[in-house]
């Protein structure tokens, strides 16, 4: 059962709290499924796996879980309704496999937290963290430019014929769905211009979904969104939803953002774990509280994070 949005951001806070301040986020999907095997070679990328190995989907969730994460996200970044329908089918079984996705990821979970309760320590000979600590669920909405699978997310030009109200009634259903399925939060991830900031803004409101999001941008320049648009506007908009509980930065050159961080605090991918882990305490000292990876990281980054953010002193933690 979701939890309100009272509660999660209790959660959410608490988790912040236990973790001296700043928390895990899981990496990479897609390349730690296809490492496992999975072919995504299609048009629904990572969402392939949720019909052909939702064993891949679930073993990738707990290799996350393992390294340190405690903030899983679903493999619906490129599910949509439309993208199923693409393939053939029906409404009913392109929601069926939205609400999988969640399913999977709360599954994961448990699945973890019978291993700790089996374990006699907070970790094993192998380097598996198995600590019983509170474990979120995010449901990812990727943006209109990622169900096109033409690279549009990293542009943020969807063309004159794409309004809000378009963007909406693309999204609508699908965060519907999502919402109902039982996460802890939604993540509306790699969003590349103000536009569809705003539509999925108005979405919360307008389904009153009851749980908290967050908000995940992308920048290719270190001062504006792809598209062009002003990130601090992205932001401003994102933040006067009352449900919104982060705003982040993802799919953006390390080297960014810091100073991407630092703009949204005043109102490459292709790195080495060692250079990606570097950034870690810096960012956390302008204000970061939620940390993982994206594309190509993998567990070993994340538990690279992990340990360098176990690290840090717990006066950092926020009141």
């Amino acid at each position: 059962m979701a939890l309100g949005l009272t509660e999660t951001s209790s959660l959410l806070m608490d988790l912040l709290r236990q973790a001296g301040g700043a928390a895990v986020i899981d990496g990479g999907l897609a390349t730690e499924l296809e490492r496992h095997g999975a072919d995504l070679n299609d048009p629904l990328w990572s969402a392939k796996c949720l019909l052909t190995s939702p064993h891949l989907i679930r073993q990738v969730h707990l290799d996350y879980l393992e390294a340190g994460a405690d903030i899983i996200i679903t493999a619906s970044y490129q599910a949509t309704i439309q993208g199923f329908a693409a393939k053939g089918f029906s409404k009913e079984q392109s929601e069926s496999l939205l609400k999988k996705s969640v399913e999977i990821a709360c599954e994961a979970r448990e699945l973890y937290y019978e291993r700790c309760n089996k374990s006699s320590s907070d970790e094993t000979e192998d380097e598996r963290i198995l600590k019983h600590r509170p474990i979120l669920v995010a449901a990812s909405i990727g943006s209109y430019g990622a169900y096109l699978a033409d690279g549009s997310e990293y542009s943020g030009i969807y063309g004159d014929a794409i309004t809000l109200e378009v963007l909406k009634y693309f999204h609508r259903r699908r965060l519907q769905v999502l919402a109902e399925a039982g996460p802890d939060l939604i993540a509306f991830e790699t969003i590349p211009n103000k536009l569809e900031a705003q539509a999925c803004v108005q979405l919360i409101e307008e389904e009153n979904i009851s749980m908290p999001a967050w908000f995940a941008f992308n920048s290719k320049d270190g001062v504006n969104v792809v598209s062009g648009d002003s990130l601090v506007e992205c932001v401003s908009i994102a933040e006067s939803c009352k449900k919104v509980v982060a705003v982040g930065i993802n799919c953006t050159p390390p080297r960014f953002i810091h100073g991407l961080i630092s703009s949204i605090t005043k109102q490459n991918t292709g790195v080495s774990d060692e250079d990606f882990v570097s950034y870690v305490n810096k960012w956390c000292e302008i204000g970061a509280s939620l940390i993982g990876g994206c594309c190509r990281t993998t567990p070993n980054t994340i538990r690279k994070i992990y340990r360098s953010l176990s690290n840090r002193p717990t006066s950092s933690a926020p009141q």
